[in-house]
């Protein structure tokens, strides 16, 4: 069921391939899902619902792809995500979070700077609204969820291309 949002395009950042030494960093990627919605979409939580519901967030991030039938999103079990959990955030902060995550004490190889600059970055600075999903608690951690050390999650809403980006960041 795709609920109104088509999925054009994904993109995959593994920190791994960047590094001399794999060991560094090696567990680190970004993964972004890229969807087109139609305009019948007048409120950004009606996307967020939509893409809650899209079977491309029926991904549990840990090496088993998209599962359509999935009851997994990340570390938490997908019944219990919700758009109310997604809090809007500026550009300026999802940024600092980001760079944060990547590490400010590590020179980053350039090769790896141009393509977080233009597959993240270059999508932040489009987007017309920005929604993080926080930490969400215990309860809400499916039985294997504590595999990755951090999962950060951002909900792109670019309506001039209409287009939303899923954009995760995370350890595992």
């Amino acid at each position: 069921m795709d609920n109104g949002l088509t999925h054009g395009a994904s993109f995959f950042i593994n920190f791994r391939r960047y590094l001399p030494d794999p060991k560094e960093h090696g567990f680190r990627w970004v993964d972004i899902k890229q969807l087109h919605f139609s305009n019948e979409y007048l409120d950004d939580r009606a996307l967020l619902a939509a893409l809650i519901a899209h079977e491309q967030f029926r991904d549990d991030y840990a090496g088993g792809g998209v599962l359509p039938d999935g009851s997994r999103h990340g570390p938490y079990w997908l019944r219990l995500i919700t758009p109310e959990l997604y809090e809007p955030i500026s550009q300026e902060k999802a940024v600092q979070i980001l760079r944060e995550w990547i590490d400010p004490l590590w020179d980053v190889p350039t090769e790896m700077e141009e393509n977080l600059q233009r597959e993240v970055f270059a999508r932040l600075a489009a987007a017309n609204g920005i929604y993080y999903l926080g930490e969400l608690s215990d309860e809400a951690i499916h039985d294997w969820g504590r595999v990755h050390d951090y999962f950060h999650e951002f909900v792109l809403i670019d309506r001039s291309t209409s287009q939303i980006n899923l954009i995760v960041a995370a350890d595992d």
